[in-house]
């Protein structure tokens, strides 16, 4: 059963910083893309950073770009997000997933996690 258990979250003021993290349980956690999606009530969940299997390769959505920053551990089976200048709109719940695909596509992406609550104040 894949597990997928994200931490880190919490509150913080505008231009602050966070990191995530995600522990997965997934026995071939290195063959998996990695990604960190958002969710606010009303709006559709957004795929806000992607990385391959390798960590060769990321993605980012444009709003992050240049403030957020995936990484991952293949040995720990972890993947993070560093969260720098956060702004009021990144409030979200923010859901580490798993997929066995392109890491840029959300469409790639089966596996989730419970979620984090991000919330920044003005």
């Amino acid at each position: 059963q894949v597990q997928l258990v994200e931490s880190g979250g919490g509150l913080v003021q505008a231009g602050g910083s966070l990191r995530l993290s995600c522990a997965a349980s997934l026995r071939t956690f290195m063959i998996y893309a990695m990604g960190w999606f958002r969710q606010t009530p009303g709006k559709e969940r957004e795929l806000v950073a992607g990385i391959s299997w390798s960590g060769g390769s990321t993605y980012y959505t444009d709003s992050v770009k240049g403030r957020f920053t995936i990484s991952r551990d293949n040995a720990k089976n972890t993947v993070y997000l560093q969260m720098n200048s956060l702004k009021p709109e990144d409030t979200a719940v923010y859901h580490c997933a798993a997929g066995a695909n392109t890491y840029y596509r959300s469409e790639a992406y089966n596996y989730w996690g419970q979620g984090t609550q991000v919330t920044v104040s003005s």
